[in-house]
């Protein structure tokens, strides 16, 4: 018997040139082979799994997948066809019936997504809108024309090597970091980085072996999370108008290690004084520890010349740490170490052979994004419109509540607004009210940091990068209503 399709005058149409989507049916193994195929393919479109204008495959190679007969196939396509289960155009191939909708099927009720904010003074992220979709998609297009085969391989743990030659120029020009390729390794981020030195069976700096580690009295509750999970503990450091009190280090023999945020002190505000950049890379030196430097935001400078990375004082003594996240968008997950050389190695191992969070493809585009300068001209166009932000965030509370001082405004992109003693709460209760979203500056007060050392004031952490421009003037709006008058 041939194997030569029967002329049927329901037989749907092969289209000239077969195309189709490849199709997975389970056939019982006995039966009739015709009947089993038209019950595999009304049980797929009536569950869903075979969606009304999904395209099969042509009878041929569906006959050839399942080990069938062209016929049976070919048969069982033009019965489904009569049935109206399957629609056949000359030319365009089978398609499931617009008609032939799936049953409904019960499924258990996802929670409502809570509602979002009204309106959002959040800290940590830019302006999502601001994203420079064109000139980013332009940069990954050459980017991907240009890129080796070997780039779309496993990858290196360290970073693609034309990310880490560019972040080199770039860190040195613009932060005032000293190194070279070779001692930078690419990370998804901060936490990220966090992970690496403090975290796992093979982190850097295990805390059985490197102590306690020193942070400044005010930072994210969710990097002493983070370290406390990988059974770090954190010895806060006392803030003053010139940053954290370096001297206070000397009274802690078993401290090697500490993490700064020295270009902006988040989230006071304000550069860590001169002598005490100075001091700390002393200390480091002279106890054979680390400085672990997060330039959160180095970009952003508004009234001052940019302070320069600490880095640059001692690159055998400072862990440079930068991402892209409020530069570009957190969305990217794209950070970097700069590492003293006797550390490199160690981190690498940490990460492991694969990589397994930063994409290649990423990185060669924001390799191409700063090298072709779109970077520098994104990075000034930012710069402008948070200084507009701010600038008309200070009118506001000057036109409205000229009692509230600001401060933390010469950099970055929050500001911190001092509110009279014991209104923290009700300001914050008022705020949820309103569907303002807004953190207080309690929440960022490290719980160790003994009242003494550190008045603990009352105050508002307010993010005036994250709303879209039209919705702005309204956050300000509702802002102004929920502070407290004058005492």
């Amino acid at each position: 018997m041939t194997d030569t399709p029967v002329t049927h005058p329901r037989q749907p149409a092969e289209p000239a040139h077969p195309s189709g989507n490849d199709l997975h049916l389970d056939l019982p193994a006995t039966g009739g082979r015709r009947a089993a195929l038209m019950a595999a393919l009304r049980e797929a479109i009536r569950s869903g799994r075979l969606a009304p204008g999904t395209r099969l495959p042509p009878y041929r190679s569906l006959a050839a997948d399942l080990g069938l007969a062209r016929n049976t196939a070919a048969e069982a396509y033009a019965e489904l066809v009569a049935e109206g289960w399957l629609t056949a155009r000359q030319g365009s191939g089978t398609t499931v019936a617009e008609r032939a909708e799936p049953a409904p099927t019960a499924r258990a009720r996802r929670p409502s997504a809570r509602p979002g904010p009204v309106h959002d003074l959040r800290q940590g992220q830019p302006d999502a809108a601001s994203f420079p979709r064109s000139a980013w998609l332009a940069a990954g297009r050459r980017a991907l024309t240009a890129a080796p085969n070997e780039a779309f391989g496993p990858g290196d743990p360290q970073g693609r090597r034309e990310l880490r030659t560019v972040l080199a120029d770039y860190l040195a020009r613009a932060r005032g970091v000293r190194t070279d390729p070779d001692r930078i390794v690419v990370c998804s981020g901060f936490a990220h980085a966090l992970r690496l030195l403090f975290d796992g069976a093979g982190a850097v700096l295990p805390a059985e072996a490197n102590g306690p580690l020193a942070v400044e009295g005010y930072g994210l509750a969710f990097h002493r999370s983070l370290l406390a999970a990988a059974g770090v503990t954190t010895v806060p450091l006392p803030l003053d108008e010139n940053g954290a009190r370096i001297g206070e280090l000397t009274d802690r023999p078993d401290v090697r290690t500490v993490l700064l945020t020295p270009a902006h002190q988040f989230p006071t505000g304000g550069p860590l004084h001169a002598a005490r950049r100075a001091a700390v890379v002393d200390w480091a030196r002279g106890r054979g520890g680390l400085v672990l430097e997060d330039d959160y935001d180095g970009e952003f400078r508004y009234d001052r010349q940019p302070v320069g990375a600490v880095q640059g004082l001692d690159p055998e003594r400072v862990v440079y740490l930068g991402t892209a996240s409020k530069s570009l968008s957190p969305a990217l997950r794209l950070g970097w170490m700069v590492l003293p050389d006797h550390l490199v190695d160690r981190v690498l191992a940490a990460k492991g052979e694969r990589e397994a969070w930063a994409s290649a493809l990423d990185q060669l585009t924001l390799a191409e994004f700063i090298d072709s300068g779109g970077y520098d001209r994104h990075v000034r166009r930012m710069r402008r419109r948070y200084r507009d932000r701010r600038d008309r965030l200070v009118a506001a509370l000057a036109a409205s509540a000229p009692h509230v001082a600001v401060s933390g405004i010469a950099a970055g992109l929050h500001a911190v607004l001092r509110l009279a003693p014991g209104t923290e709460r009700s300001v914050l209760k008022a705020a949820a009210y309103r569907g303002l979203a807004v953190d207080g500056l309690a929440d960022y007060r490290h719980p160790a940091l003994a009242a003494g050392a550190v008045p603990a004031p009352d105050g508002l952490v307010v993010g005036y990068a994250t709303p879209p421009d039209h919705a702005y003037p309204a956050a300000l709006a509702a802002l102004c209503d929920i502070l407290p008058p004058p005492a």
